[in-house]
């Protein structure tokens, strides 16, 4: 009997097989030891999230978690084996749909901390915002790729429609922090589109004038940055205890389930679940999970960048560039580094929307940088193993 090492020949030419053949395996364990990670710790901070809302079942949290992870997975799975063709559609319809959600939100949506953000649907509560995230990246990429072609289509006018009706609707729910981050990622792929650096320099001009306009714009703006200002004259307990959980974590924390001040930091299943992992794993683990993060995105824009295709390169690095911006925001708002920010850390914070939109984020990203067998004008007579080469 001949030993195979592997689930799939380099000569399987069905859908698995090549997508196994094709895909970025390393890519794939880091986001499966994130979406692992994030199952573990979410066990471990869902008792003290439970008790501080009142609720009876103090595993409520982590086993609805247990579920959008999987539900994540299969998300993100499904959507690496599509074409570069369909990514786009799908990209398409995701922009639209979560666009519609977000016109009815002002109507049908449910408040919370001062924001219309979420349409209840029995149990779940849907962020349309985080999947018209990446739908919007991918249809902005597409869009400057075709301006490219000289062929007519006005594709930079259609991308930046595109993006300034995602804005108006994110700013009147109110969310700064995500157009905050759709703002950096359409910069990204607009720069990697390859336009004047002089475009660039007035879009980062108008996008600095806008930011600093919300300050006087918004009042809860206004008051985030004062009191990361000047913190002696506002209230800081919500990152005042973040900051005595993650130094109570020392090098290598408490142990699993051991955190004693987590069960006072609010939000420490959501926004603040960086600060559990700091306090009952340490200062090890924290660096192992922003490195993972860190590898997540090097790696991934090593790929985009090697890519031919002007529409998958500028799409799969602006994905991973909204990933990379998303946990860096998260991080530094538990570092207190920069004002606070209801921004998940992806992958390991609790919450349905982010862990679905982030496995289509994924998805998306790891299909665009799958290596092409079907370079070859016939795949049959191609080398053994030549196309996964």
């Amino acid at each position: 009997m001949t030993y195979q090492p592997h689930a799939f020949a380099r000569t399987d030419r069905s859908r698995l097989g090549l997508w196994w053949w094709t895909t970025d395996r390393l890519l794939m364990s880091a986001v499966a030891i994130l979406i692992g990670l994030g199952v573990m710790l979410s066990f471990g901070s869902s008792p003290a999230a439970a008790q501080r809302i009142g609720l009876s079942d103090p595993f409520h949290f982590a086993l609805r978690q247990s579920v959008y992870a999987a539900a994540g997975a299969c998300i993100l799975l499904a959507v690496s084996m599509c074409s570069p063709r369909a990514i786009r559609r799908l990209a398409f319809f995701v922009y639209v749909a979560a666009i519609g959600i977000m016109i009815l939100l002002p109507f049908l949506g449910h408040s919370a901390k001062g924001a219309t953000r979420w349409l209840e649907l029995g149990g779940f509560s849907l962020q349309p915002s985080e999947f018209m995230k990446p739908a919007l990246i991918v249809l902005v990429s597409w869009m400057f790729a075709e301006a490219q072609k000289g062929e007519g289509v006005p594709g930079v006018s259609i991308a930046f429609g595109l993006y300034f009706v995602a804005v108006a609707l994110l700013l009147i729910q109110p969310d700064i922090g995500q157009t905050v981050l759709i703002t950096i990622a359409f910069g990204a792929a607009f720069w990697m589109a390859g336009v004047p650096m002089s475009w660039v320099m007035g879009l980062g001009g108008v996008g600095i004038a806008g930011l600093c306009s919300t300050y006087f714009l918004f009042d809860h703006v206004h008051a985030r940055v004062q009191k990361f200002l000047s913190p002696d004259k506002a209230d800081t307990h919500q990152i005042d205890r973040a900051a005595e959980a993650i130094a109570a974590g020392g090098l290598i924390g408490r142990g699993p389930g051991e955190g004693v001040m987590k069960r006072h930091v609010p939000d420490l299943h959501t926004d603040f679940i960086y600060s559990v992992a700091a306090e009952e794993f340490g200062l090890v683990f924290s660096l192992f999970l922003i490195s993972l993060f860190g590898f997540l995105v090097v790696r991934g824009l090593y790929r985009a960048m090697k890519l031919n295709d002007p529409f998958e390169q500028v799409a799969a690095s602006g994905l991973f560039v909204l990933l990379g911006q998303q946990a860096f925001i998260n991080v530094a708002v538990n570092l207190n580094m920069i004002p606070t920010k209801g921004m998940t850390l992806p992958f390991i914070s609790y919450g349905g929307s982010s862990m679905l939109a982030m496995g289509l984020t994924l998805g998306m990203a790891l299909a665009l940088i799958r290596k092409r067998p079907n370079a070859y004008a016939n795949p049959a007579t191609a080398p053994a193993g030549a196309a996964f080469a």
